[in-house]
């Protein structure tokens, strides 16, 4: 139990980041259809991962410069494009392309096949200029507010933004051609097991940042997350029927924001 547990871990490890998880080791991992499904319950711990090692690159740098006011966003910057390197803009290619699927598609079978094509329109564009601009000056804020609350912020954004998809995979059903599609493995829908570890993982993070971090405004955080990630569910069911590998991308991003601005808010009625 423990062997698999621990090769599913290294097997999302391998598919959502770019650390190197080769040779012998990427033998012994092994790879499936079935245990790439499997491996969704560590989507979370990709965001511990990401999470962690972003938020400390946020905060050394913060540390470093002297305390001037750009600061914080030459922190936020190398921070988010560190993240973007750690992960290959896995996410950040989901949100354009499901811009500009779900904004240029008039039809169900035209935004599917738009989201297919890897180059990217101005509803793309704009989607990532938005989004990382309002990532990019939601960490200052937070910054602003106190480092703390940004560390903390980033830290646990990433991995309640990385469980909001499996909702998606559990509730919702896969459109598009599965045979192309990145997300194939996840066409089936998750079993609840896989959604209860992810959980697990999740509360992990909530356990371990409460120590250091009031409770109330990581539950906003959350909160916040729940409403992107569930207007998104909407859109995806509205236009498309059901989810799409770009969709959860997507959702990832919007979720992370939305956490962000659930800090914020939670500061200002502080």
């Amino acid at each position: 139990m423990l062997i698999r547990f621990v090769r599913h871990l290294l097997l999302a490890v391998q598919f959502f980041t770019r650390l190197p998880i080769t040779g012998k080791l990427a033998e012994w991992v092994g790879y499936s259809s079935t245990m790439l499904r499997d491996s969704a319950a560590h989507f979370p711990a990709i965001g511990w991962l990401v999470g962690a090692l972003s938020a400390l690159v946020f905060a050394g740098t913060a540390y470093a410069l002297p305390a001037l006011p750009a600061s914080p966003w030459v922190a936020a910057v190398l921070s988010t494009a560190f993240s973007v390197l750690l992960t290959g803009a896995f996410h950040e290619d989901g949100l354009a392309d499901t811009a500009d699927g779900l904004g240029g598609g008039m039809t169900r079978e035209r935004a599917l096949e738009i989201m297919k094509d890897s180059r990217i329109g101005t509803y793309g564009s704009a989607a990532l200029l938005l989004a990382v601009v309002g990532k990019l000056s939601l960490l200052v804020l937070l910054y602003q507010i106190d480092i703390v609350w940004s560390v903390v912020g980033l830290f646990t954004a990433h991995v309640t933004s990385r469980l909001m998809p499996l909702f998606l995979i559990r509730a919702m059903v896969h459109v598009g051609d599965t045979q192309q599609s990145k997300s194939k493995p996840l066409a089936d829908t998750i079993k609840n097991a896989t959604l209860f570890v992810g959980l697990l993982w999740w509360v992990a993070a909530m356990i371990l940042t409460a120590y250091v971090f009031p409770l109330m405004p990581l539950l906003a955080g959350t909160f916040g997350a729940l409403v992107c990630t569930a207007t998104m569910a909407w859109r995806l069911y509205k236009r498309l029927e059901g989810f799409t590998g770009d969709g959860l991308g997507a959702t990832q991003q919007l979720s992370e924001i939305g956490f962000y601005l659930g800090l914020v808010f939670a500061a200002g009625m502080s």
